[in-house]
């Protein structure tokens, strides 16, 4: 086949509803909260077979396009499950990118890859690696130089099946169960389908792709949060990102997706139904509404190793990447803002662990991490959040960390070296303010220690000059290290210039810098 036309995408779609026919019960079988909902194949399948039925029944499908935009339109308003409204924004993209043309052919069908990944990517509020979007990424890359239509297809199909082996390796909870991501299972269907059609031919599916299922627990479990989802119409495209704020307040998996004709589906782990729905109703006209609930499924078999995860939450990627690189799971949030409930229940559920530390690098931090850690979408995790009032203080406790060590003595001691461990900053003055040693004014250096003001030094002072005053103050009281976080607007050369003083002055201070990324503090400064 060299173009795909309107009844090769008819085809298509009969033949994505009859794999999903026959692989529904083993991808309703590895669902793993929280990257799939309750019954992931009966989602997919519900949402193929909508868009599949208001495809035939549609007289006027004379063109691939005209093919596509009826099968996206189909499957938002059939949707059901996260893994639906993703695959009705898959099916969105490839319809807009194909805008009124007769046939797709292979460079065309390739840009509509990418298009399908960007539009699937901008209707969740936190995309998340290791599901349906690291698979559409992966088909999105390997089709980046096409060739004819039965090279794309089959490039696509051999990218999506290579992307889903790799899913256990960037989700630790789906490594845990031994399982692949339930939506990319379906998602690789999808294109396997689609290469069928184009070839002629079935694709070879290896076994290490094939879905594992679960042993089914002896007791009922009680739901321990709520699946909703409806379609919202008559909601304004300004109202949209404040729904997706809104409802990522409430809980998890979050997603608002448009069928290009002003319909949404919009769907959300929550506690709280009654809020989820009344978002839908100041954005728009809700209809269809449904509540699944959500039950935590048993693994086949305990993780292994310690039943336990440390995790932090700061200000700075590139701290955020130091902590990475040590192997710890982190979100970095930009300066001055609050991370939202979604993103700190995925920094939590997201580890494969029941007893989850967590390290805030900041007051407002912190406060994210508590009402996160009290939410009724931790389930029955054991969650712990060591308050830091300084990212300098999270690097000390993460020092002292040992996964060795029972789960209560390890977050005292890490508790008890944040708490050990003196925090000063030196900031550049925004505005003209009164201090205790002083008035401030706009472009002077200020130097906080503990969260007092200790200094004021005119704009256009030497920083190294003021942060060894901030030090000088804090190391009076006794001091063996010195930890500092270099700030964006840090000059270059000036933690360099304070080792040479600090060893020249107090040669018995150990002396360490990294680089923060911090935008609101030339340094953060930490004494041990």
């Amino acid at each position: 086949m060299r173009a795909l036309d309107e009844h090769a995408i008819t085809a298509w779609a009969a033949a994505c509803v009859h794999s999903l026919e026959v692989l529904c019960p083993a991808i309703n079988g590895i669902n793993v909260y929280p990257v799939a909902d309750s019954d992931t194949g009966s989602n997919l399948l519900h949402t193929l077979s909508g868009a599949h039925a208001r495809l035939t029944a549609e007289p006027d499908t004379d063109s691939a396009a005209k093919a596509l935009s009826v099968l996206a339109r189909g499957a938002v308003l059939a949707a059901r499950g996260n893994s639906g409204v993703i695959l009705s924004q898959v099916l969105r993209g490839l319809a807009e990118t194909a805008g009124t043309v007769p046939e797709l052919d292979g460079p065309s069908l390739a840009k509509a890859f990418a298009n399908a990944h960007r539009a699937a990517t901008d209707a969740v509020a936190r995309p998340v690696q290791g599901t349906m979007l690291s698979v559409l990424q992966a088909v999105a890359q390997a089709v980046t130089d096409p060739g004819d239509l039965t090279d794309v297809v089959a490039i696509a199909a051999k990218a999506a099946s290579e992307a889903l082996e790799q899913t256990p390796h960037q989700l630790p909870v789906l490594a845990a169960a031994g399982v692949v991501d339930a939506g990319a299972r379906g998602l690789v269907a999808v294109f396997d389908a689609l290469a069928g059609v184009v070839t002629g031919t079935e694709t070879q599916i290896s076994h290490s792709c094939e879905a594992h299922t679960h042993t089914e627990p002896d007791a009922e479990q009680a739901p321990y949060a709520w699946e909703v989802m409806y379609l919202l119409e008559g909601v304004a495209d300004a109202d949209v990102p404040v729904l997706r704020r809104t409802l990522s307040g409430l809980g998890d998996s979050v997603t608002v997706a448009g069928d290009g004709s002003g319909a949404h589906a919009v769907h959300v782990h929550c506690a709280d139904i009654g809020a989820a729905i009344e978002a839908g109703l100041r954005a728009g006209r809700p209809s269809g509404i449904r509540v699944e609930p959500l039950i935590t499924p048993t693994p086949i078999e305990p993780p292994s190793g310690p039943d336990r995860a440390v995790v932090a939450v700061v200000h700075g990627e590139e701290l955020a990447d130091l902590l990475r690189e040590e192997g710890f799971a982190v979100l970095a949030v930009p300066d001055h803002a609050t991370p939202s409930v979604e993103e700190m229940l995925g920094l939590i559920t997201e580890r494969a662990a029941g007893h989850i530390t967590v390290l805030a690098g900041g007051e407002s931090l912190t406060r994210a991490a508590d009402d996160a850690a009290g939410h009724p979408m931790i389930g029955d995790r054991d969650v712990v959040v060591i308050p830091c009032a300084s990212p300098v203080q999270v690097l000390s406790a993460l020092a002292v960390h040992d996964a060795g060590r029972r789960a209560n003595d390890d977050v005292v001691a890490m508790a008890e070296a944040a708490a050990a461990t003196r925090r000063g900053e030196l900031v550049v003055a925004a505005e003209e303010s009164i201090t205790w040693v002083g008035r401030a004014h706009a472009g002077d250096l200020i130097g906080f220690v503990d969260g007092e003001v200790v200094l004021v030094e005119p704009a256009g002072a030497e920083p190294a000059e003021a942060a060894m005053g901030v030090l000088n103050r804090m190391l009076a009281v006794g001091g063996e290290l010195v930890t500092v976080l270099t700030g964006t607007a840090a000059p270059s050369g000036l933690t360099g210039e304070l080792r040479e003083r600090l060893r020249a002055e107090r040669p018995e201070v150990e002396f360490v810098d990294y680089p923060g990324g911090q935008a609101d503090a030339v340094l953060l400064i930490g004494v041990e």
